[in-house]
């Protein structure tokens, strides 16, 4: 339900031009159990509003060297690591680590070409089986990285339905990676058609192996 609001007021601000994004971040959690509800988002929206108006967030900037905020980013990723496994069932934890694995890929292979960049070259030039050959999957890491904040959203509800054993929703989520893999919006670095068809295939495959426990599971109900 977050997800959905979140997204669902996003699109309406896009198509009103607002190049932001809106989400739920790390201190909701600490904020509800302090009892702030609404009222609390909307004040810290309008004084981020006046401060962006005033030209105050330029001047603190100025003021605030960018590596002082380090200690913090840090820490808020500790946080959000933590809640993740804190705020949900215990038994939805290997779910959570299968969402995060895409985006494990994406920051590896980040780091790879960044590093690659600096030397003044690139995987291609160096030759994906020269990488390989000292353990670094380059390709696989890139149909990993591709569109990871959706693929790890759809790896991960699959998950969870998995282990809540409701299979025939797990079987859906695949199709919807299939759908999304097909058009390139996951597991590749740009949208078209048919970028990765031997994932979306996969997902095809796993939808239907899942399809099958469904039944399965519903014929031993019987």
């Amino acid at each position: 339900r977050v997800l959905t609001a979140d997204g669902v007021v996003s699109l309406i601000g896009c198509l009103m031009g607002n190049p932001f994004i809106n989400a739920v971040y790390i201190g909701h959690p600490g904020w509800k159990a302090m009892g702030g509800r609404i009222g609390y988002s909307a004040a810290t929206g309008l004084m981020v509003i006046l401060l962006s108006w005033f030209g105050i967030i330029a001047v603190m900037l100025s003021l605030i060297p960018v590596v002082a905020i380090l200690p913090i980013l840090l820490y808020i990723g500790m946080l959000i690591g933590a809640q993740a496994f804190q705020e949900t069932p215990k038994s939805h934890a290997p779910a959570i680590v299968v969402g995060l694995v895409p985006h494990i890929a994406a920051w590896g292979k980040l780091q790879i070409d960044n590093a690659l960049g600096a030397a003044g070259t690139n995987a291609a030039a160096v030759g994906f089986d020269k990488l390989a050959q000292v353990g670094i999957l380059y390709e696989g890491l890139a149909v990993l990285a591709g569109g990871a904040i959706l693929s790890g959203l759809v790896l991960a509800a699959i998950a969870v339905f998995v282990v809540e054993r409701q299979f025939r929703r797990a079987a859906a989520f695949a199709l919807v990676g299939a759908a999304l893999t097909f058009f390139g919006f996951m597991h590749a670095e740009a949208i078209g058609i048919g970028r990765t068809p031997g994932v979306a295939v996969a997902y095809v495959l796993v939808a239907a192996l899942l399809f099958g426990l469904a039944k399965s599971a519903k014929t031993a109900a019987e």
